[in-house]
């Protein structure tokens, strides 16, 4: 069962949680940090990407990087930009989006839960990707980006989200992007007892988004372990920060494909070895075509649209052969384009369906030959494949809106 735990968290000012707020550190490579982070000397992104405040040739893993995070990060607590609440409690972060709402719960969540598998994975994870992170939790002493969790709904938990979403907000704010940002703090014992026992009836939470961020968050509290081999179980480093949704709030947008070339095939010779491989193949003429239901998939070439439409034969019950990612991967990408291993091939590429079918087109007219909408993966699906000890494809879901950083810090020492 579930072990989610209240947190005496560091968040912003109110004064300066709007300009404090910024997008996950991976949105960003480093030129894009660097224009934030100038642009807004308040962003977290000037913590979360500290390289920005170094000339360009400064190697991004050089120790004092991460030193220069911590300075910050002690900084701002130091001048009041971050305040911390003296008892542990938990938080309330409502995310609106073209007004859809998704209301989460933020936490800490068990590093035993994620070893254990009770924090369910749906995704590999790179080693090279994760040491960067390592040395930033390390060094800074914090979590300072919530992982994304996903868990069946729960009646009790949904219960004190209602009542106290109708009372005033600690922060409310619209950010650059359009998405409004609420947040609640759940101080009274009786709702932080309701919302503890009732994670802990729940089986399962799953990672929707931020695998690399749960493994080194978790990777810490290991190496914090070892290097106190007294521990007792309650220090902070056995926790990782999380906003946790439940299911029924949340929508997955498609990761839609693009490949540079046809494999050496003209666009009719690709046509029939398309239909050979078991697809139907119709034109849609020069309007962007998005898939509404499982099995078909929109396919732009040549300035026109067709909708695949894959037959009988190439659907399966596996929970990961199944996914309309795989069956586009294991019967067209890998076949017919060659597409070995989409995580390294560097003649694919993707694109989060935020982006819309015109980067799909724009894409074709610049530097690639032929793009595939998607129909996006459901939470269910996640969820099966997750429950199974499964992993999905790479690529196979794309969250939206995506959760912000520093709203909420999760110190690993106590202060």
């Amino acid at each position: 069962m579930a072990v989610v735990k209240p947190f005496p968290c560091v968040r912003p000012d109110k004064r300066y949680a709007a300009r404090v707020a910024a997008l996950p550190y991976d949105v960003y490579n480093r030129k894009e940090a660097k224009v934030v982070t100038s642009a807004n000397p308040k962003s977290f992104l000037n913590i979360d990407r500290p390289e920005s405040q170094f000339p360009d040739d400064m190697d991004m893993y050089d120790d004092r990087v991460y030193h220069k995070a911590k300075e910050m990060l002690e900084s701002w607590i130091a001048d009041g930009t971050f305040v911390q609440d003296p008892l542990a409690a938990y938080y309330i972060y409502e995310l609106t989006m073209d007004g859809r709402k998704q209301t989460g719960i933020v936490a800490c969540s068990s590093i035993d839960d994620y070893v254990n598998g009770v924090v369910k994975k749906h995704e590999n994870t790179r080693e090279e990707k994760e040491l960067d992170r390592i040395r930033h939790v390390d060094t800074t002493d914090a979590q300072t980006g919530p992982i994304f969790l996903a868990y069946r709904s729960n009646p009790m938990i949904n219960k004190v989200v209602n009542l106290k979403t109708g009372t005033e907000p600690l922060y409310d704010f619209t950010a650059e992007d359009g998405i409004r940002h609420r947040v609640w703090e759940i101080d009274n014992a009786d709702s932080i007892q309701t919302v503890e026992e009732a994670f802990a009836e729940i089986p399962a939470t799953y990672i929707a988004d931020g695998h690399h961020r749960a493994a080194s968050a978790v990777s810490v509290g290991l190496k914090r372990r070892e290097e106190n081999p007294d521990y007792t179980g309650k220090e902070p480093f056995n926790y990782f920060l999380s906003v946790l949704f439940p299911d029924d709030q949340l929508m997955i947008m498609p990761y839609n494909r693009v490949v540079k070339d046809l494999n050496g095939m003209t666009e009719e010779e690709f046509l029939t070895r398309v239909e050979e491989a078991g697809f139907l193949v119709d034109s849609m003429g020069t309007e962007g075509f998005a898939p509404v239901e499982k099995g078909t998939f929109g396919m732009h070439l040549c300035g026109k649209w067709y909708r695949l439409t894959a037959v009988e034969r190439l659907l399966d019950s596996d929970p990961v052969k199944g996914l309309d990612v795989s069956v586009l991967q294991d019967h067209l990408l890998g076949p017919v384009l060659s597409i070995g291993d989409p995580r390294v091939d560097q003649r694919i590429d993707f694109i989060g369906g935020i982006r819309g079918l015109s980067e799909l087109e724009k894409r074709c007219r610049e530097d690639m030959t032929v793009a595939f909408s998607m129909y996006p993966t459901s939470i269910e699906e996640l969820f099966h494949v997750a429950d199974a000890g499964l992993l999905m494809p790479p690529k196979s879901t794309w969250f939206e809106p995506k959760l912000r950083s520093g709203l909420f810090i999760h110190l690993l020492r106590r202060r």
